[in-house]
């Protein structure tokens, strides 16, 4: 006989950029939540109804659902057990070597396990290394029948509560009950499920990103060429785009990071063998833009007498999640090279970086690392700057 639970949903990495978004637009929703984690620092934010990083749109409904009892923090995995639905939203890290570390992920769910049983509907939301899902089977074992869901995220980190309602939702399951149960859950706030099996799924996530950071890579080799060749690459791009729908999808040039489109597309090169070469050869184009960037300099400026500041540390605009950031790599690779260089982000906290108005008097050159919608305001005067992006006023 089913037990009742006292939670619908618990969401595991609840309090991650993927987790607690979801979490808090179903309590919105009325669904009990439960957000299970291991960092009690973030614990101890969220409870008080802050949010732990930027999330446009997320804050007031945090504060409502904890104040309506929807939405609760626990660190004890006890909890896992208390729930209807368990979600698992953790980060598939990638080794040394730019191979996933499906083996940890794998160890993760054996630990679990033990607060997991078959009345429930499991659901893995991270992105996973194909073929993953089968494995978590395997290890909930075949004594009962488990009712496994895949259901990929996809939305754009920052603005996750205003997209998950707007956006599809694939679901794919192991059992007819999974698909049925899961498609429910999330027709509560998306208007459309789209079924896929397993294997379409996991290859649809991995796709979509590979096929996201190709396209930056696109715009980042024409950027070279466009400058190698005395040419604004901008300026080029919005000649192709006027009026001419078919190169609607080329982006601007600037750094690809963060902790998904590469590390996705290195889940995909690892997956076919290594011989995905249109991914292998985006990785190769965007991670070598900082370099490029410090090569041209060299050829200019003598950098070990000059101070360089470098104007945005996220991964993208508007964020304060510094995982995987290019201009991290970017000043490394400044200082190899003997520059002095100074940093500001007006989203990162750090006791290293200088104010915006402090960098720009102090430096010799500025660079714009990150388009955050705070810089387009600033106009640099008879300094050299540097901006992929184009979002500044120069004079």
């Amino acid at each position: 006989m089913k037990t009742k639970k006292n939670k619908d949903i618990c969401i595991i990495g609840g309090l991650g950029h993927v987790g607690l978004p979801l979490g808090i637009v179903f309590a919105s929703k009325g669904l009990k939540v439960c957000l299970h984690d291991i960092n009690e620092e973030a614990a101890k934010v969220v409870s008080r109804g802050e949010m732990p990083f930027v999330e446009y749109g997320a804050k007031p409904l945090l504060k409502e659902g904890l104040a309506n009892g929807n939405l609760t923090v626990s660190l004890d995995p006890q909890c896992i057990s208390d729930a209807e639905y368990v979600m698992i939203t953790i980060g598939t890290p990638v080794d040394e070597y730019l191979n996933p570390k499906s083996r940890q992920f794998l160890e993760f769910i054996q630990e679990i396990k033990q607060y997991l049983n078959p009345s429930q509907i499991i659901i893995v939301r991270s992105s996973v290394f194909p073929r993953t899902c089968k494995q978590i089977l395997n290890i909930l074992g075949s004594n009962h029948e488990w009712h496994l869901a895949y259901c990929p995220e996809r939305i754009a980190q920052g603005y996750a509560v205003r997209e998950l309602e707007k956006l599809p939702q694939i679901v794919a399951g192991f059992s007819d009950f999974a698909i049925k149960q899961t498609s429910k859950l999330f027709g509560k706030f998306t208007k459309k499920i789209i079924t896929a099996t397993i294997g379409e799924a996991e290859l649809m996530k991995l796709f979509s990103n590979s096929m996201r950071y190709i396209q930056f890579a696109i715009a980042n080799q024409f950027y070279m060429i466009a400058e190698d060749y005395g040419e604004n690459y901008e300026f080029i791009r919005q000649i192709m785009l006027e009026d001419y729908d078919r190169a609607q999808g080329l982006p601007s040039a600037g750094f690809a990071a963060g902790p998904c489109l590469l590390k996705d597309t290195m889940q995909l090169s690892a997956f076919y063998s290594n011989q995905f070469f249109l991914g292998q050869g985006a990785m190769n184009i965007n991670e070598g833009l900082p370099n490029y960037l410090v090569n041209n300099m060299k050829k200019k400026f003598d950098l070990e007498k000059l101070t360089v500041g470098i104007l945005g540390m996220t991964f993208k605009a508007d964020v304060d999640d510094i995982r995987d950031s290019l201009s991290y790599k970017l000043k490394k690779i400044l200082i190899f090279n003997g520059a002095n260089v100074l940093c500001s982000d007006v989203y990162v906290k750090d006791p290293e970086f200088i104010n915006q108005s402090d960098l720009i008097e102090n430096s010799d050159i500025i660079i714009i690392g990150v388009p955050h919608s705070h810089y387009k305001d600033i106009t640099i005067i008879d300094k050299p700057l540097i901006d992929i992006w184009n979002i500044t006023k120069r004079k």
